[in-house]
């Protein structure tokens, strides 16, 4: 994976290439997270990939050294409240504004991982798999899954009953058996879960 998008970016005038990815759009449970990252020209992050190809043990030890290496880094949340009243899609482009909006260094053009722009107050452009492209994207997919995995560990030690840890809120087998046993949480996303009320959309 080499620099080319940060690169084309730069060669249009641009200065502060940041990615931008999510974490957390499908799960029934808990918040949807974001991160942006500004990384240096050429920086050269070892086992660097899209989160979903590395392990979970490889993901901890890269979100250090990614907060480390970057020129700037932000990760930002939405929570499943505010998912019910906006819909997922537009909690997700909350929360990728949210990033870009709380990088330090600010950036003036934004990759964003996918095929659908969020509305952001700088130029940008989408890439399809651009964590697998983009070492920029590949970095803000690490940021932003372990923050969200982390954050789903202290849900578990809340409500230990629905085993948090195993799953991190998606919708496994093991998920909606806790929910057909306990029922639903104040931290589980009722739009989500319309199926398994009953309620009609």
């Amino acid at each position: 994976m080499d620099f080319e998008f940060e690169f084309a970016a730069k060669s249009k005038g641009y200065s502060a290439v940041c990615g931008v990815d999510e974490a957390g759009r499908g799960p029934l449970a808990g918040p949807v997270f974001a991160a942006a990252v500004i990384l240096p020209e050429n920086c050269e992050i070892e086992g660097l990939n899209d989160s979903k190809k590395i392990s979970e043990k490889k993901r901890d030890a890269l979100f250090d050294v990614i907060k480390e290496k970057a020129i700037s880094w932000s990760v930002a949340s939405v929570d499943e409240k505010t998912i019910d009243e906006i819909n997922i899609l537009q909690a997700t482009y909350l929360a990728m504004r949210k990033a870009v909006e709380g990088l330090d260094v600010p950036a003036d053009y934004a990759l964003i991982d996918g095929n659908r722009m969020p509305p952001l107050e700088i130029e940008g452009e989408t890439i399809v798999k651009g964590d697998a492209k983009s070492p920029s994207i590949a970095a803000a997919s690490i940021l932003a899954k372990v923050s969200r995995d982390r954050f789903m560990l202290e849900l578990d030690e809340k409500y230990p009953q629905y085993q948090f840890a195993k799953h991190k809120g998606y919708g496994t087998k093991l998920h909606y058996e806790m929910l057909t046993e306990h029922g639903i949480s104040d931290c589980h996303r009722m739009s989500f879960l319309k199926s398994f009320t009953g309620e009609k959309k």
